[in-house]
């Protein structure tokens, strides 16, 4: 049986042992010896010793000395030029490979540095040129090779019945993954003022951007996406290449989930918020780089996502309650469920797409974060949203970290805080899914973006609430 990528679990790429983390007494540091580091970064550097000082807690600031840095340590595979322009491929951890949603949110906790280090500046750049070459390629993928002009070496994708091109590692469409592309663009734009990455490639693959969203609008039919694989998970393939019909009403159609499992309906709601939301920020970056058309079209097609999302995106719960739904299909039927991968509905402040005070979001996350959720567990160890992705009984660390990075409640920061010290099963790093009564039990030993994901955490609160750092956990 070949492996895919929900079975690369505990036991795969081991991290070579560094010496002792010296703010850290009596752990042992994870990151690998300096000389076999993929990318240093002296202004990271600083802010691993300058928050290490603010953390009292040996275990968490251990844990943040090995996590913070984990993606330029160890997924920064590549840093060079293509065509004059700095080009950088950055991988997800055990797979070899650079999926758009990751990679960007895998640079993201550096972002508030880039202004003071050159090198990591260019590491950003050549990014956004990357990301935007890959969906030149193809923008329907998820995930691209490292060579363009190879042909996928994913073993679960060898096979997939869609029209794979070289260059692409896995072809599944998910609105999000243009989204990342976008938000990585408009927030390096924002922190720095660099328009240099913003050149005639980066903006024929916004454009791309756009277009796809509107062909996936199905307006007039499903578009030119296919996709079938043959799995024993259903959450692999899509009925009949195209998934389940939806009825046009300007939303945008997604095949599958950012856990890269399928959508059971495909107007999904927290994709189609983050494509409001980065749409507008792309039309905002393509204003300044002399692109008003571009700007214009995006604009106009942000307005009509949210005035479908404000028609069809809500559902009532059996309780009464009026919340975002999860999935909908435009004819009524509607889905409540939430998933610990972002965008989620409990992800959406975080994403920027709600105010975090907004009623109709907070009435959403308290369901989600309930047995309204059918992915919600509580155990002895962990209580959180986990999905269908690692199965019943896992919880995701991911969620647990996104809820609190919109978090003003002491309370509830000190317990999360306290849940993820406690979910790493010794190994000093974040994991996928994590079994609620065990946490030796994980899957994904190497997974770059729930450790960045942690480490910006722990630099939001020791920006917000510096306090709660100066506490040890038991």
């Amino acid at each position: 049986m070949t492996p895919n990528r929900r079975e690369l679990i505990a036991g795969g790429a081991a991290l070579a042992a560094a010496p002792a983390f010296a703010a850290a007494p009596g752990f042992v540091s994870k990151r690998p010896p300096v000389a076999e580091r993929r990318f240093v970064s002296k202004a990271v550097e600083a802010e691993i010793t300058r928050i290490s000082k603010l953390i009292a807690d040996p275990e968490l600031r251990w844990m943040f000395g090995n996590c913070y840095p984990n993606t330029l340590d160890t997924t920064v595979l590549s840093l060079g030029e293509v065509n004059g322009k700095a080009d950088a491929f950055v991988i997800t951890g055990d797979i070899p490979c650079l999926w758009l949603r990751d990679s960007a949110a895998q640079l993201r906790p550096y972002l508030h540095l880039a202004k003071r280090d050159p090198a990591l500046g260019r590491l950003f750049r050549g990014l956004i040129g990357r990301q935007a070459r890959s969906i030149l390629i193809d923008p329907y993928a998820n995930a691209f090779m490292q060579d363009p002009t190879a042909r996928t070496n994913l073993s679960w994708a060898l096979k997939d019945d869609t029209d794979m091109k070289p260059g692409v590692a896995e072809r599944k469409w998910e609105i999000d993954s243009l989204c990342y592309a976008i938000r990585l663009a408009h927030d390096y734009w924002r922190e720095t003022g660099d328009t240099t990455p913003f050149d005639a490639e980066w903006k024929a693959s916004a454009r791309a951007i756009v277009k796809t969203f509107r062909e996936q609008q199905r307006k007039e039919g499903p578009g030119p996406y296919r996709f079938r694989r043959s799995a024993p998970e259903p959450t692999e393939t899509l009925y009949r290449g195209t998934g389940l019909p939806t009825r046009p009403n300007g939303m945008i159609h997604s095949g599958f989930r950012p856990s890269d499992d399928a959508c059971l309906y495909g107007q999904f709601v927290p994709a189609n918020l983050f494509a409001m939301t980065t749409l507008r920020e792309l039309a905002a970056l393509s204003n300044a780089v002399g692109e008003a058309a571009l700007a214009q079209d995006a604009t106009a097609l942000a307005a009509e996502v949210e005035a479908a999302l404000k028609q069809f995106g809500t559902m009532t719960l059996p309780s009464g309650k009026r919340v975002w739904a999860y999935e909908v299909d435009g004819y009524g039927n509607t889905v409540f469920m939430d998933d610990a991968n972002v965008p989620s509905l409990s992800g959406l402040a975080y994403l920027r797409c709600v105010d975090a005070a907004d009623p109709l979001w907070q009435r959403t996350l308290a369901a989600c974060w309930s047995k309204d959720n059918p992915w919600y567990f509580e155990g002895k160890a962990l209580t959180g949203i986990g999905g269908p992705h690692t199965g019943p009984g896992q919880v995701w660390p991911m969620s647990i970290i996104t809820r609190a990075l919109t978090s003003t409640d002491p309370v509830l920061l000190r317990n999360s805080l306290s849940m993820i010290r406690g979910s790493h099963g010794h190994t000093g790093f974040i994991h996928e899914g994590v079994d609620i009564d065990d946490p030796t039990k994980f899957t994904r030993d190497w997974f770059a973006w729930a450790n960045g994901l942690f480490g910006e955490l722990i630099v939001h609160v020791a920006a917000t609430r510096p306090e709660l750092l100066r506490e040890t956990f038991a």
